[in-house]
């Protein structure tokens, strides 16, 4: 089901303001200028950036680390991208590199300049070795969660490549983290739609991963399917948790797949005790309402994330995770009747009932993209004083990955003067041990083999809004009822 709304207008904006500001520089020969300022074109060394701060900005740098233990700062979402240019088991669009396709073209091209990338031929290492300089000099150190990600699946279970914007393997961050435990811990990411998806996540948690990435929207999964009961329980027994995209996603090609980041979909995995970490706070867009009464009606992402965050069943196995937050395009709602200067990450800052439960994350690259840096809306909104900002803007360009921390830690509610708390950057307990190097073994199974066997799989199908209402609206009885049906149904591994 497409975006609706004032959500799909203004995706319909930006993309024709995309449109024009790329015509305009084609016809100036200046699409690689563009594509620097869009993106990064980064030049000053992360290194310098203690030598080179001004006193203010380092104050700020200063009292977002003061309460920070070494080591202890945690990214939940953290991007591995690549070419295939190292046969290093990454892959993306085709579309993406030729001009035949300008929009995609262009896109690649300001992904490439904010992260650093400036030879494409070479694009798998510098992404790599730009990644790791950044996270080299971030003061006390710390853990980058980092993302592989599955294909989409069509109708007879194999990769739909033509539908898929890029691929990670499952090896490639396992291997990055086995040789880089001092920074990394792997996240998988298995389609359920994939072939064999439940013998694909045992083999990994034997392995010692711990961490399931989804992108429901572009991998075309509905969580509210019933079907994927055992590939839940294999990960409530695995003791894994899932990191799953809510709300509308923008950066990669989702199609007609926005009705599957619906956060309410994720009751039915809630229900059987998966733990589940939110991802963007469902921080865009709009869906169906399953809890009430009119087919027709729909509510914010965000605000369908917030009632989930709210329901006493799920308060020890739902988190939020706040990467893109900062983003100019989630600073405020789409729906008009809201109260004007408010928007997700303000409301976020109004409940710290909720802040236990909450995990950065930064989206790297997004926070190197110049695009969606907007520190002035953020001083609009009184979320930041203008010195701040200035500050933030030195910090930024020396090192966007602190920039982003920073930021976080920096901007505050302008009424209580609320900020987020050091234990949402820090490590969750909740979520196990997160890497053992000595786990990471019997990796003896070929991941291109595996991509080639069918085996056992479910198709994918066409999203039922009624069949997703009957299993995910709100449930007559409490919504534990479904709390032992793995135990019973699937012994525990």
């Amino acid at each position: 089901m497409p975006a609706t709304g004032n959500s799909m207008r203004r995706g319909r904006m930006m993309g024709k303001r995309l449109i024009i500001a790329f015509a305009l520089a084609g016809l100036l020969g200046r699409c690689d200028w563009l594509a620097d300022e869009l993106g990064g074109a980064w030049t000053p060394n992360p290194g310098n950036i203690e030598d080179e701060l001004s006193a203010a900005a380092q104050a700020l740098v200063d009292r977002a680390f003061e309460d920070v233990p070494d080591g202890g700062l945690r990214d939940y979402h953290t991007h591995i991208i690549g070419m295939g240019t190292s046969g290093a088991g990454t892959w993306i669009n085709p579309k993406m590199r030729t001009w035949a396709h300008p929009i995609e073209r262009f896109k690649a091209l300001v992904f490439l300049s904010g992260s650093g990338v400036t030879d494409e031929r070479e694009a798998d290492r510098q992404y790599l070795e730009r990644l790791k300089e950044l996270i080299g000099n971030l003061p006390k150190g710390g853990k980058h969660f980092i993302l592989a990600m599955d294909f989409r699946y069509d109708s007879d279970c194999r990769p739909d490549k033509e539908n898929s914007t890029f691929y990670v393997a499952n090896r490639r961050v396992v291997d990055l983290a086995a040789s880089g435990a001092d920074i990394f811990v792997p996240v998988i990411s298995v389609n359920p739609h994939r072939p064999e998806a439940v013998k694909e996540l045992r083999k990994w948690a034997r392995q010692g991963v711990r961490m399931v990435k989804w992108l429901p929207n572009s991998q075309g999964i509905n969580a509210c399917d019933e079907r994927l009961e055992e590939y839940y329980c294999a990960l409530k027994n695995n003791d894994m948790v899932l990191l799953t995209h809510v709300g509308d996603e923008m950066a990669v090609e989702a199609g007609g797949g926005q009705a599957f980041g619906n956060p309410l979909l994720f009751r039915y995995p809630l229900d059987l005790g998966v733990k589940v970490i939110m991802a963007h706070a469902g921080s865009l867009g709009e869906n169906a309402d399953l809890d009430g009464k009119d087919p027709a009606r729909k509510a914010g992402n965000f605000d369908l994330f917030i009632r989930l965050m709210e329901e006493p069943a799920y308060q020890d196995n739902l988190f939020g995770e706040i990467s893109a937050t900062t983003q100019f395009n989630r600073l405020g709602f789409d729906d008009a009747s809201r109260k004007p200067g408010s928007g997700p990450l303000l409301e976020l800052l109004r409940r710290p009932r909720l802040h236990s439960r909450l995990v950065n994350g930064s989206d790297y690259p997004l926070p190197a993209v110049n695009a969606t840096v907007h520190l002035q809306k953020l001083v609009d909104l009184r979320m930041l004083s203008a010195g701040e900002a200035d500050g933030l803007r030195e910090i930024y360009a020396y090192n966007p990955l602190l920039f982003d921390y920073v930021l976080k830690r920096t901007l505050g509610d302008p009424e209580s003067g609320q900020r987020l708390p050091v234990g949402v950057f820090t490590g969750r307990q909740a979520f196990g041990r997160e890497w053992p190097p000595e786990g990471a073994r019997n990796r003896d199974l070929d991941d291109k083999k595996e991509m080639t066997d069918r085996g056992r799989c479910l198709k994918p199908r066409p999203f039922d809004l009624e069949q997703a209402r009957a299993l995910c609206g709100r449930p007559p009885a409490p919504p534990t009822r479904l709390a032992d049906r793995c135990a019973k149904r699937f012994p525990a591994e």
